[in-house]
Protein backbone atom coordinates (compact mmCIF):
# COMPACT_ATOMS: atom_id res chain seq x y z
CA UNK A 1 0.00 0.00 0.00
CA UNK A 2 1.15 3.52 -0.65
CA UNK A 3 0.49 6.67 1.32
CA UNK A 4 -0.87 10.10 0.51
CA UNK A 5 -2.97 10.48 -2.60
CA UNK A 6 -1.52 7.46 -4.41
CA UNK A 7 -3.83 4.47 -4.82
CA UNK A 8 -2.89 0.83 -4.27
CA UNK A 9 -3.28 -1.51 -7.26
CA UNK A 10 -3.91 -4.56 -5.07
CA UNK A 11 -7.69 -4.77 -4.62
CA UNK A 12 -7.70 -7.36 -1.86
CA UNK A 13 -7.47 -6.90 1.87
CA UNK A 14 -5.69 -9.26 4.21
CA UNK A 15 -7.88 -10.91 6.88
CA UNK A 16 -6.32 -8.54 9.43
CA UNK A 17 -7.08 -5.46 7.31
CA UNK A 18 -10.65 -6.68 6.76
CA UNK A 19 -11.19 -7.22 10.48
CA UNK A 20 -9.70 -3.84 11.37
CA UNK A 21 -11.78 -2.05 8.74
CA UNK A 22 -15.03 -3.74 9.75
CA UNK A 23 -14.34 -2.95 13.41
CA UNK A 24 -13.71 0.72 12.60
CA UNK A 25 -16.78 0.99 10.37
CA UNK A 26 -18.96 -0.63 13.04
CA UNK A 27 -17.68 1.76 15.73
CA UNK A 28 -18.31 4.78 13.47
CA UNK A 29 -21.77 3.44 12.54
CA UNK A 30 -22.76 3.04 16.20
CA UNK A 31 -21.34 6.43 17.19
CA UNK A 32 -23.23 8.30 14.43
CA UNK A 33 -26.73 6.78 14.37
CA UNK A 34 -28.17 10.17 13.29
CA UNK A 35 -26.67 9.50 9.82
CA UNK A 36 -28.57 6.24 9.32
CA UNK A 37 -31.63 6.06 11.57
CA UNK A 38 -33.41 2.72 11.49
CA UNK A 39 -30.55 0.76 9.89
CA UNK A 40 -28.90 -2.24 11.51
CA UNK A 41 -25.16 -2.87 11.47
CA UNK A 42 -25.57 -6.66 11.10
CA UNK A 43 -27.28 -6.21 7.72
CA UNK A 44 -24.66 -3.71 6.57
CA UNK A 45 -21.84 -6.02 7.64
CA UNK A 46 -23.41 -8.95 5.81
CA UNK A 47 -23.42 -6.90 2.57
CA UNK A 48 -19.84 -5.81 3.14
CA UNK A 49 -18.57 -9.34 3.71
CA UNK A 50 -20.22 -10.46 0.46
CA UNK A 51 -18.56 -7.68 -1.58
CA UNK A 52 -14.79 -7.86 -1.09
CA UNK A 53 -13.95 -5.39 -3.89
CA UNK A 54 -16.31 -2.82 -2.36
CA UNK A 55 -14.70 -3.51 0.99
CA UNK A 56 -11.37 -2.65 -0.65
CA UNK A 57 -12.89 0.64 -1.89
CA UNK A 58 -14.06 1.46 1.64
CA UNK A 59 -10.54 0.71 2.86
CA UNK A 60 -9.19 3.22 0.31
CA UNK A 61 -11.73 5.79 1.50
CA UNK A 62 -10.59 5.16 5.07
CA UNK A 63 -6.87 5.12 4.23
CA UNK A 64 -7.09 8.51 2.52
CA UNK A 65 -8.89 10.12 5.49
CA UNK A 66 -12.51 9.97 4.35
CA UNK A 67 -14.01 8.28 7.41
CA UNK A 68 -16.74 6.55 5.35
CA UNK A 69 -20.10 5.91 6.99
CA UNK A 70 -23.54 4.71 5.95
CA UNK A 71 -25.83 7.60 5.02
CA UNK A 72 -28.75 5.68 3.56
CA UNK A 73 -30.28 2.51 2.18
CA UNK A 74 -31.74 2.19 -1.33
CA UNK A 75 -34.56 -0.26 -0.63
CA UNK A 76 -35.33 -0.82 -4.33
CA UNK A 77 -31.80 -2.00 -5.10
CA UNK A 78 -31.09 -3.20 -1.54
CA UNK A 79 -27.87 -1.18 -1.48
CA UNK A 80 -26.30 0.69 1.42
CA UNK A 81 -24.90 4.11 0.57
CA UNK A 82 -21.61 5.27 2.08
CA UNK A 83 -20.24 8.81 1.93
CA UNK A 84 -16.97 10.23 3.23
CA UNK A 85 -17.98 11.74 6.56
CA UNK A 86 -14.70 13.25 7.75
CA UNK A 87 -15.23 16.69 9.31
CA UNK A 88 -13.04 18.27 6.63
CA UNK A 89 -12.26 17.23 3.05
CA UNK A 90 -10.22 13.99 3.23
CA UNK A 91 -6.54 14.81 3.84
CA UNK A 92 -5.19 12.10 1.57
CA UNK A 93 -7.14 13.49 -1.39
CA UNK A 94 -6.28 17.18 -1.28
CA UNK A 95 -4.07 19.24 -3.57
CA UNK A 96 -5.52 17.60 -6.68
CA UNK A 97 -7.02 19.29 -9.70
CA UNK A 98 -10.43 18.23 -11.02
CA UNK A 99 -9.76 15.82 -13.93
CA UNK A 100 -7.11 14.45 -16.31
CA UNK A 101 -7.80 17.13 -18.94
CA UNK A 102 -7.10 19.81 -16.33
CA UNK A 103 -3.96 18.01 -15.13
CA UNK A 104 -2.59 17.73 -18.65
CA UNK A 105 -3.35 21.40 -19.38
CA UNK A 106 -0.96 22.56 -16.64
CA UNK A 107 2.46 23.49 -17.98
CA UNK A 108 4.18 23.94 -14.59
CA UNK A 109 3.68 22.85 -10.99
CA UNK A 110 1.41 19.94 -11.80
CA UNK A 111 -0.31 18.22 -8.86
CA UNK A 112 0.37 14.52 -8.36
CA UNK A 113 -3.14 13.46 -9.34
CA UNK A 114 -6.66 14.57 -10.18
CA UNK A 115 -9.94 13.96 -8.36
CA UNK A 116 -11.80 12.01 -11.06
CA UNK A 117 -8.95 9.56 -11.72
CA UNK A 118 -8.35 9.05 -8.00
CA UNK A 119 -12.03 8.32 -7.40
CA UNK A 120 -12.15 5.85 -10.32
CA UNK A 121 -9.01 4.09 -9.06
CA UNK A 122 -10.63 3.79 -5.62
CA UNK A 123 -13.86 2.42 -7.09
CA UNK A 124 -15.96 5.34 -5.82
CA UNK A 125 -17.90 8.26 -7.31
CA UNK A 126 -17.30 11.91 -6.48
CA UNK A 127 -20.33 13.41 -4.75
CA UNK A 128 -22.75 15.40 -6.86
CA UNK A 129 -23.90 18.82 -5.68
CA UNK A 130 -27.21 17.24 -4.67
CA UNK A 131 -25.47 14.51 -2.64
CA UNK A 132 -23.21 17.11 -1.03
CA UNK A 133 -26.23 19.16 0.05
CA UNK A 134 -27.97 16.03 1.39
CA UNK A 135 -24.84 15.13 3.36
CA UNK A 136 -24.86 18.61 4.94
CA UNK A 137 -28.42 17.91 6.20
CA UNK A 138 -26.97 15.12 8.39
CA UNK A 139 -24.37 17.40 9.97
CA UNK A 140 -22.06 20.16 8.81
CA UNK A 141 -18.85 19.26 6.97
CA UNK A 142 -16.09 21.29 5.27
CA UNK A 143 -16.20 24.26 7.63
CA UNK A 144 -12.52 25.02 6.88
CA UNK A 145 -11.95 23.12 3.62
CA UNK A 146 -13.76 22.61 0.33
CA UNK A 147 -14.51 19.61 -1.88
CA UNK A 148 -14.71 19.19 -5.64
CA UNK A 149 -18.13 17.90 -6.76
CA UNK A 150 -19.18 16.30 -10.03
CA UNK A 151 -19.32 19.01 -12.64
CA UNK A 152 -21.85 18.78 -15.48
CA UNK A 153 -20.14 18.32 -18.85
CA UNK A 154 -21.76 21.47 -20.29
CA UNK A 155 -19.95 23.51 -17.63
CA UNK A 156 -16.62 21.77 -18.27
CA UNK A 157 -17.01 22.33 -22.02
CA UNK A 158 -17.54 26.09 -21.63
CA UNK A 159 -14.15 27.18 -20.50
CA UNK A 160 -12.60 24.59 -18.30
CA UNK A 161 -14.18 25.35 -14.93
CA UNK A 162 -15.27 22.84 -12.32
CA UNK A 163 -17.51 23.04 -9.25
CA UNK A 164 -16.62 22.76 -5.58
CA UNK A 165 -18.58 23.20 -2.37
CA UNK A 166 -18.06 24.12 1.25
CA UNK A 167 -20.06 25.05 4.34
CA UNK A 168 -19.78 28.60 5.67
CA UNK A 169 -22.04 30.94 7.66
CA UNK A 170 -24.69 28.25 8.11
CA UNK A 171 -25.01 27.60 4.34
CA UNK A 172 -23.70 25.32 1.63
CA UNK A 173 -21.91 27.32 -1.04
CA UNK A 174 -21.26 26.11 -4.58
CA UNK A 175 -18.49 27.83 -6.51
CA UNK A 176 -16.55 27.39 -9.72
CA UNK A 177 -12.81 27.46 -10.21
CA UNK A 178 -10.41 26.57 -12.98
CA UNK A 179 -10.42 22.77 -13.13
CA UNK A 180 -6.62 22.86 -13.27
CA UNK A 181 -6.40 24.63 -9.89
CA UNK A 182 -5.50 22.76 -6.74
CA UNK A 183 -5.25 23.78 -3.12
CA UNK A 184 -4.03 22.27 0.14
CA UNK A 185 -7.52 22.78 1.59
CA UNK A 186 -9.50 21.28 -1.32
CA UNK A 187 -10.04 17.59 -1.90
CA UNK A 188 -13.07 15.54 -2.82
CA UNK A 189 -15.64 13.38 -1.09
CA UNK A 190 -16.85 10.12 -2.50
CA UNK A 191 -19.84 7.82 -2.43
CA UNK A 192 -20.04 4.06 -2.66
CA UNK A 193 -23.07 1.81 -3.00
CA UNK A 194 -22.92 -1.72 -1.62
Amino acid sequence: MTKGNKISNKKELSPEQREELLGGLKARFEKNMHRHKGLEWAKVQSKLEANTEKLWSLHEMERTGGEPDVVGHDKKKDEYIFYDCSAESPKGRRSVCYDREALESRKKHKPENNALDMAAAMGIEILTEEQYRAMQELENFDKKTSSWVQTPSDIRERGGGALFCDYRYGHVFVYHNGAESYYAARGFRGSLRI
